[in-house]
């Protein structure tokens, strides 16, 4: 694995949750980090502080990011604060609410995919032409489970939307390979100890998952974490437009 030490990474939603985690084993890998929120700033105040104790460089950054501008200016600051984008997670992303078919509308379903692709969509582009500059670059989108499965009851926008991130991920793995830069996407299963889970999922439904879990547990933020570290690290590699399924063994593509 390559190393981290000294790479510039812009991590959206970091400020709580995986997004937390994964800005933490950057730190902790030797990266400089920004770290975009939109109401976490506590969070990504902690996180600030974990990287100057360690000798890092990390500075949090508010935005909107289904704002196009907000997109671009969070994209720009980062940049100009990082000297630059070796790395960029695309970990901001949300469920909004658990609405079945007959109770979509279009404010509803509009808000949904824009929380979890438009917004993507966005700061990627924004950010393509400081990986160009970087010479090599790496991005790894956040997924789900949910985008493989269809997921629970309620999450049908939701699991449309990390759906289409599959296939961004592999469309846009293809119109940047030629530019040096790879795209990969892991798509996580049960990942308990985050607000997600927390507000979304139920104890009973959480534990009936549990009970169809080969490994027999849920995951950790940590786990995730681990893996984005990984395929962020591989920028000299040859891993593009995969998906790395994180789910303990509950599904496999």
């Amino acid at each position: 694995m390559g190393t981290l030490k000294g790479k510039r990474a812009l991590i959206t939603g970091g400020g709580q949750g995986l997004g937390y985690a994964i800005v933490e084993q950057l730190i902790a890998a030797g990266a400089h980090v920004a770290i975009h929120y939109h109401s976490s700033r506590g969070g990504a105040e902690e996180l600030k502080a974990i990287a100057a104790q360690s000798g890092g460089k990390a500075e949090a950054f508010q935005a909107d990011l289904t704002q196009e501008s907000a997109a671009n200016r969070l994209v720009s600051a980062a940049s100009q604060f990082l000297g630059g984008l070796d790395i960029l997670i695309n970990n901001a992303g949300d469920i909004v609410g658990r609405r079945r078919i007959e109770e979509i509308d279009a404010a509803f379903w509009e808000k949904v995919i824009n929380v979890n692709v438009t917004s993507m969509m966005w700061v990627t582009r924004a950010a393509v032409p400081e990986l160009v500059k970087a010479g090599r670059g790496s991005i790894v989108n956040l997924a789900s489970l949910a985008g493989r499965k269809g997921g629970h009851g309620g999450s049908l926008v939701y699991s449309t939307a990390k759906g289409a991130v599959l296939t961004w991920t592999r469309s846009l793995a293809s119109e940047l390979g030629p530019k040096g830069i790879r795209v990969n996407a892991v798509a996580p299963g049960l990942i308990l100890g985050t607000r997600f889970h927390a507000t979304h999922t139920t104890k009973e439904s959480a534990q009936a998952t549990i009970e169809g879990i080969p490994l027999g547990r849920a995951g950790t933020p940590e786990d995730v974490a681990r893996a984005v570290a990984f395929l962020a690290s591989e920028y000299d590699g040859f891993i593009t437009g995969a998906t790395l399924d994180i789910n303990g063994g509950v599904y496999a593509a």
